[in-house]
């Protein structure tokens, strides 16, 4: 087994529950950086990391990082990484680059700096001119910010966010790894009903039964890495077998509505294909109806927000509806994601906490109501 020096992105905000879900995976060399959390591991650490990973954006392998001004740098920097020890000679590459407050500002003559210096490290390897490129996809992430220069391999693939359940979303889809963010800062627990009366196609329902079974996100999706000759194939069919030994049954409550039956029928269609279908009760109702008997409860949301929908009086009527429908309870806590800057005003509480996070691009807050 090699060691790698690896790397996972994140929104901004999320750093900790990415951080925490490493140690909990049995990673201890964890360090937090803005927007991305360094650890190491072999190549089982890549395959779990990829597997369990919920608030992370994607994973990648960190090859070499160096201090670069000129093209030159670049070059004599790229050619001293072992490239045939991670890309087969028929590996096809494809390198992304990005240039961020430094002297070197052209991502286009980065790019062909560093897949020249590759090709010709491959050429003193192979003893070949010419390689067919062919083999499985590599991706090469070249980066320099402040003049300080790294290269990495994107394990990922496909953005970690993609679980593999939804096909399509609603008008404004909530990223998963956000929804599970949601769920995990809102410290539920199985033994606590869970709400969404704005539920959409589903995602924060979705993710809450991942999470409660201790199902893996990524297990019915492919990576990229799969296909990489460096990581046996054996030991991705050993790390799926013990997601799937990992799943229980421990029971809990969760219910999802929405007034808009197509999307409700959305989200029963991508609860099934994560393999949580059973387990959520989906219904259409209007949030004025919203209600429950419950001694305890959590609700956790996505309302639409004016700023997607172009309709900023309209998301301001909608939380004014959810202060007078959301009653204060005692053992009851609500969770509600928001760019709005004045959402407390038209909700007509003070949250108790919040926090700003990043769906996609788009900066909000979370805020918690008791």
């Amino acid at each position: 087994m090699s060691s790698f020096h690896l790397l996972a992105t994140a929104k901004l905000g999320l750093e900790s529950l990415v951080k925490d879900e490493l140690k909990k995976l049995g990673f201890l060399e964890v360090k937090v950086k803005n927007g991305e959390v360094e650890f190491k591991g072999d190549e089982r650490a890549i395959v779990r990391a990829n597997l369990w990973l919920r608030t992370a954006e994607r994973v990648f392998v960190v090859l070499r990082e160096f201090p670069a001004t000129t093209f030159d740098e670049i070059y004599e920097e790229t050619l001293k990484v072992d490239w045939p020890k991670v890309l087969p000679e028929n590996a096809f590459m494809h390198v992304n680059a990005k240039c961020v407050l430094s002297k070197i500002l052209s991502r286009q003559s980065s790019q062909s700096i560093v897949k020249k210096a590759i090709v010709e490290r491959m050429k003193q390897e192979y003893k070949a001119e010419w390689f067919s490129e062919e083999g499985p996809e590599f991706n090469i992430h070249f980066e320099v910010m402040k003049d300080q220069a790294r290269l990495m391999l994107d394990s990922s693939g496909v953005g970690l966010h993609k679980r593999g359940y939804r096909a399509e979303g609603g008008v404004a889809p909530l990223r998963e790894t956000m929804a599970a963010a949601m769920v995990m800062l809102s410290n539920w627990k199985p033994d606590t009903p869970l709400f969404d009366p704005l539920c959409g196609s589903g995602t924060i329902a979705i993710e809450t039964a991942l999470i409660g079974q201790n199902r893996a996100p990524g297990l019915h999706r492919t990576f990229e890495s799969e296909k990489w000759p460096m990581i046996d194939k054996k030991i991705w069919e050993e790390e799926r077998e013990k997601a799937k030994q990992s799943i229980h049954n421990t029971p809990f409550i969760i219910e999802a509505s929405d007034n808009d039956e197509k999307i409700i029928s959305t989200a029963k269609s991508n609860s099934k294909k994560a393999g949580v279908g059973d387990l959520i009760h989906f219904t259409k109702k209007d949030l004025k109806d919203f209600t429950s008997e419950t001694d305890s409860g959590i609700v956790i949301t996505n309302p639409p927000y004016g700023e997607r929908l172009n309709d900023i009086r309209g998301a301001e009527k909608l939380y004014q509806l959810m202060g007078h429908v959301f009653e204060r309870k005692k053992k009851w806590t609500y969770h509600i994601l928001s760019p709005h800057p004045q959402f407390e005003k038209f909700f007509g509480r003070k949250s108790f906490r919040n926090r700003k996070v990043y769906n996609g691009k788009i900066r909000c807050y979370l805020y918690s109501f008791a």
